[in-house]
């Protein structure tokens, strides 16, 4: 007999390495994941509790940076992957003053490759590092990929707390839409 404990959260937060995923979980909840500037500082996942208000709140999973081949186990990429599973919506964490559209096809690659079901899921882009770029730049980097992809973008820069309240509330109202969703299909 194999058990496997998944983790339980509602929003997964994904991207490469060292784009800026724990930085975001300890701005937006009150975690204090391990953050530091290299690759591969969070090993494990880590949760977070977005408190809205004293009805409202969800929970984040901070999963540890994929790198291309993740589906088929590299740097641990399946170990990770699984906890997505059970989350309910995506949030793509991308580096704004990167390959950010590069990095978007990586990521959303992998996860099509472990599971067909994940890319499907509700999903918004968080463009951060808004702090190392024009805000000029940031707006049209933002406008592009949301076109290429169309899903909702936010430019913001967790280190900085700028541009998560949008996020977070974007976040919340997608969730309560899948919520009445499953009411009404009955789930």
């Amino acid at each position: 007999m194999r058990l496997e404990l998944r983790l339980v959260a509602e929003v997964g937060l994904v991207g490469l390495p060292n784009a800026g995923k724990s930085t975001l979980l300890a701005a937006i909840s009150a975690a204090r994941p391990k953050i530091a500037p290299y690759p591969f500082t969070t090993l494990a996942p880590n949760l977070g509790r977005v408190v809205l208000s004293d009805t409202e709140s969800f929970t984040v999973a901070d999963i540890p940076g994929l790198i291309e081949g993740a589906h088929l186990g590299h740097g641990l990429g399946i170990r990770f992957l699984r906890h997505l599973s059970r989350t309910r919506m995506v949030v793509f964490v991308l580096d704004l003053s990167g390959d950010f559209t590069g990095d978007f096809k990586t990521v959303s690659g992998e996860l099509a490759a472990f599971d067909p079901k994940l890319i499907e899921r509700p999903a918004v882009i968080a463009l951060n590092k808004l702090d190392l770029v024009d805000p000029d730049e940031a707006r049209r980097s933002a406008k592009k990929i949301g076109a290429e992809t169309g899903l909702t973008t936010f430019a913001i820069s967790a280190q900085n707390h700028v541009g998560l309240d949008p996020l977070i509330a974007a976040i919340a109202e997608r969730l309560a839409q899948i919520d009445k969703a499953d009411v009404a299909a009955g789930v």
